[in-house]
């Protein structure tokens, strides 16, 4: 499978709003907005990502669009994150979009998080290089309780 990484376009929107309103995506991923479901929210967050210094991609996978990875926050304290289409989970594509969007962006140390249980978030992170420095607790909208979260660190 071709993986590769392109400017996000007006026309992904729908396909991420669609994406990430997935139940089972949600819950995975657990840290969502409040409410994944109001289009305008999503539309703003998306003007103040793309307007912003943060670097969103859209990931395509033999051509189709299947997720987004971005890098965003202030300089020193930057973050990844990626979100893929549930239907893709599994073949190797947040590894290989992950890759390629730290291959754009040497900018270090990047930090990620994930909830404690998104076994297969951690591994994906873990095969790019990012370590486990911190573990933490937040409030996972996604499953409307405080949960566990692995704080992980790029330094090269």
């Amino acid at each position: 499978m071709n993986v590769v990484l392109r400017e996000v376009h007006d026309s992904d929107l729908p396909v991420f709003f669609r994406q990430m309103n997935d139940p089972e995506a949600l819950r995975m991923a657990a840290f969502t907005p409040k409410d994944p479901a109001d289009r305008d929210a999503f539309d703003a967050h998306w003007r103040k990502i793309r307007a912003s210094s943060d670097v969103p991609r859209t990931i395509l996978a033999d051509g189709d669009v299947v997720g987004t990875a971005a890098v965003y926050g202030e300089p020193g304290e930057r973050e990844v994150t990626y979100w893929i289409d549930r239907a893709y989970w599994g073949r190797g594509i947040a590894t290989a979009a992950l890759a390629a969007l730290l291959a754009e962006v040497p900018e270090r140390p990047l930090y990620a998080r994930a909830a404690a249980d998104n076994a297969g978030s951690l591994r994906v992170l873990g095969k790019c290089g990012f370590r486990r420095t911190a573990t933490a607790r937040g409030f996972a909208e996604a499953r409307g309780e405080e949960i566990d979260e692995v704080v992980l660190t790029l330094r090269d």
